[in-house]
Parts: C-alpha cells; structure tokens; sequence
C-alpha cells in the first residue's frame, strides 16, 4: 500500500470510518485507489442504509440551534474553514491529483474554487432575509427566508471538491443540516476533507455528516423523512432515478446533470485562437466535466483548417501520471469510465467518421482524440462521452448551427466563437442553454454565478451566487398584529 503520510489528513483519522457526530467506524469498507497507477492509498467507511437514517435524524435535532446561532458567529466560522484550508493547501491539492486523477493546475485551481465558496457563503448570514409586503396599517406583514431544515447533498467524482463545497457551505451557512454523501471513488477529497475543515473549525456536532456510500445509501437519502432536500450533481441517467424517488417523497430538489454541449466555430473565427478553445474545452480534466465541450461545431469554409489545428494540438498534450509529472492529460477516473468513452469513439468511428487523433491509452490515460466529420446520426454527436474526446460536425448557415446545437435533450453550455459579437450574440439568443458564453469554451464556473442547465441537464434550479438563497432556504410570510382581532362567526 501507497499511504499519502501527511501530517494533518492521515488515514487512521478516516480509515474505515464515515464522519457522523465525529469519526465512526463501520463494518462495510472499500479501498481508495489511485486511478493513475492503481496503488492503494487508504481504505474508507461506506454508510449503509441505516447510518443514513442515524444520521439524518442527527442532523434534524442539531438543526435548530444552529438556526438560532447569531448570524456573525456562523459567518465567522466559514472564515475559519477558509484559514484551515489554506493552512492545508498542499495536502488538499495532493489528495486532488492522486485520487481524482486531477492536473495540478486544475487541483489549484478547484482549491481555489472551494475558497470562494466559502468566502461567499460567509457573506450569507448577513445579508437581507426578507421583504416587507403590502397590507394596513393595523398589521405587519413580511416574507423571509427560513432554513430547510437537513440538506441531503449527493456529490460526484470528477471536481470532488468544490463540487460538495458549493452546496455544504451555502446551506450550511444559513442554518440548515447537511448529510453528504460523495462518491466512493473520491470520499477524501470530496468528504472527509470537508469534515476534518469543519470539525476543526469548530462547527457543533450533528450539522455535518460525510458518509461515502453506493446507490444503496443515496436511495436511503432521497427518501429519508427527517431530509427536507437533496441537491445532486451526477449524470442525467442518475438525476432521474433520483428526481424520481426524492419527488415521490416530496422533497425539494436541485438536479445539476450532464450535458452535451456545442461550441460554435464561425467562419469570421480566428482559427488558432478557436482551436485552443476546443482544445481546453474538450480535454481539460480528460473531458471529465459537465460543461466539456462535446460538440464543435465548426462552419463549412474553415472546417478543414480548423481540423487540422486541432489535431496537432491534440498529438502534442503530453500524457501521463500527474502526481510525478508535468501532464495535460491525466487518467480517466476508473476502467468504466474510459471503456464508455472508447466505446463510443470506436463506434463512431465505424459509423463512418475520421480518426485525425488519438482513439489509444495506456492504462486509464486514454490520448486526446478528435473525431472529423461526425453527423448527427453518429453515436459520438449524440452521446455524452465524459473522455478526451473532440467532436467535429461542419454546418454551412448560421441558422443550421442553431439547429445543429439544440439538436439535443440536453440543455448546460455553449459557446460561440466570432469576431462579430453582435452575430455571436443573435445565434446565442436561440439556444437552448442554462449558460452560454460569447467569445469563449463551454467550460466556466466562478462560484459567484447562478450555475444550471435546462431539458436533461437539470430540473431549472440554479447553484450558486445569487441562487444558493433560493436553493437552501423557503420563503415564510409571517403577519404580526398588536392584537387579535374578533372575526364575523
């Protein structure tokens, strides 16, 4: 075994552990295994379903205290988390690329993410909860803003951190509980290192509890009657079997879902600028992201050209191990994850489209591909790939782009790529998208933004910035009178 011996997040703080009123051990157990070389780094807990329900009801009788802490003391104690993280960086940024298979740039750059998180949920608690309404003088009528109660967040594998951070810390902050339960594959970089922030930060026991688990657990999750909520980042196919059993059991929800988005190449484009746009919008963190740019669409009189430069840029990413080396492209999270995508390319492919580059691995490294002349009858137009794989189809008029773009059940990202704004912006006002960026890659999140898709990739939710208000508290309308005040019966 290859423990990671640092000296604040050491194994025996976790192994075989869930974090739920402190550090517990349970009997179900699974290994941490780091997908670059296949070496085992420590060996968590996995909740079942009963731990589910332990904690939930945990978290529902600390709830209400918390609630009722002053508003400063729980934005102070966000800055707090904020001060241990930085004082941790290296060994979060560590865990990052050796259990999520993350480059250390992108590592940084997600730590980062995750402090503006924090910094942002620390702004909550003192911000305006309310409004006053109409009504006469006689009464005091106002809406505001109360706390859900337990927030049930189900977080993925491929941005472990933030990906939990974003939700833990907004809800948190405004007075709810929270049950998280990442993924197996990345529950130390996307759990127990929440945990130990907020546990030495001071946060009061019950509020937060991390415990890793499969579908039996989520299940346990949807459907627990002390949550009041779940809030999931995963796949569309995931999304709905959530959507489907928090929904029976009339639970508030935020689905962030996959998506299959378009990156639009006009013909005005300045074509290597256009290329280092695809290039980073398809390949970064092996294209293992939500907003990956899954299709580009490139505009009939510079496809060629266009092709060729991104074919070399791909051919050029170095590949390898993250943690020894300075790599672009680092492994695919598990031997699933890349034969799906392998599938699809070597399918596409038979279908009819160009290889121009890559389409081989080793071991979980699978080589930045792209794919010409892919049509909408092809596997590769269609499917959501989650690999390093860039997606050529060609179109001819502005209005074909459109089509070409919406031709999809989802609904995340965008991009267009022109040196006219004006007709960038009149193609960007007919897609169907949650986000949609002028004159850059598909693949943007800055925290402070709302962040959602539309149709397969989300439920119409938005995380994030201004919308974290909306997503973890509940509007009350409360009347006040002087006295009560006799009625007609």
């Amino acid at each position: 075994m290859d423990t990671l011996q640092q000296a604040w997040l050491q194994g025996e703080d976790w192994g075989g552990k869930v974090y739920s009123n402190g550090w517990q051990a349970v009997d179900s157990r699974l290994d941490v295994i780091e997908p670059a070389t296949g070496k085992r780094l420590g060996t968590i807990g996995t909740a079942s379903g009963s731990d589910v329900a332990t904690a939930a009801k945990a978290a529902r009788d600390a709830q209400a205290a918390w609630a009722d802490v002053p508003y400063d003391e729980r934005s102070s104690l966000m800055l707090r988390v904020v001060a241990k993280a930085q004082e941790h960086f290296e060994e979060i940024v560590d865990w990052l690329v050796r259990e999520a298979g993350a480059i250390r740039p992108r590592a940084e750059f997600e730590f980062g993410l995750m402090v503006t998180a924090l910094r942002e949920a620390a702004f909550m608690p003192s911000q305006a909860q309310g409004i006053l309404l109409p009504g006469p003088s006689t009464r005091i009528s106002f809406a505001r803003r109360v706390p859900l109660g337990v927030v049930g967040v189900i977080s993925p594998f491929n941005f472990p951190l933030i990906l939990a951070m974003r939700a833990v810390a907004p809800a948190l902050a405004v007075g709810n509980a929270v049950v998280l339960k990442p993924d197996p594959r990345t529950s130390v970089s996307g759990g127990f290192v929440l945990a130990k922030l907020f546990e030495e930060a001071g946060l009061p026991k019950g509020l937060l509890h991390v415990l890793p688990g499969g579908a039996d657990a989520g299940a346990a999750l949807c459907s627990d009657p002390n949550v009041a909520m779940i809030q999931f980042t995963g796949s569309s196919a995931a999304g709905r079997k959530v959507g489907e059993l928090a929904g029976r059991h009339l639970k508030k929800l935020s689905l962030e879902l996959g998506g299959k988005n378009s990156l639009i190449v006009l013909d005005d484009a300045d074509l290597d600028i256009a290329a280092s746009n695809a290039a980073w919008g398809a390949y970064l963190h092996q294209g293992q992201i939500c907003m990956s740019s899954g299709r580009i669409l490139v505009q009939e009189r510079v496809a060629d050209a266009f092709a060729e430069k991104l074919a070399a840029r791909a051919t050029h990413l170095p590949c390898g191990d993250p943690f020894t080396g300075q790599v672009a492209i680092g492994p695919m999270i598990s031997d699933g994850q890349l034969q799906h995508a392998k599938g699809i390319v070597d399918a596409t492919v038979a279908a009819g489209a160009k290889l121009l580059a890559g389409g081989t691995h080793d071991g979980l490294v699978y080589h930045p591909t792209v794919l010409g002349g892919v049509t909408p009858a092809m596997p590769a137009f269609k499917e959501e790939i989650f690999g390093p794989v860039a997606v050529l189809t060609s179109f001819g008029s502005d209005d074909e782009a459109v089509e070409l773009a919406n031709d999809t059940e989802y609904g995340l990202s965008a991009g267009i790529i022109s040196r006219s704004v004006g007709r960038a912006l009149a193609i960007g006002n007919r897609l169907r998208v949650g986000l949609l960026h002028i004159n850059d890659q598909t693949v943007a999140d800055e925290v402070v933004n709302p962040f959602g898709g539309r149709g397969a990739s989300g439920n119409g939710t938005s995380i994030g910035g201004p919308a974290n208000w909306e997503e973890f508290t509940q509007w009350q309308w409360v009347t006040i009178k002087d006295q009560a005040a006799a009625y007609p019966m």
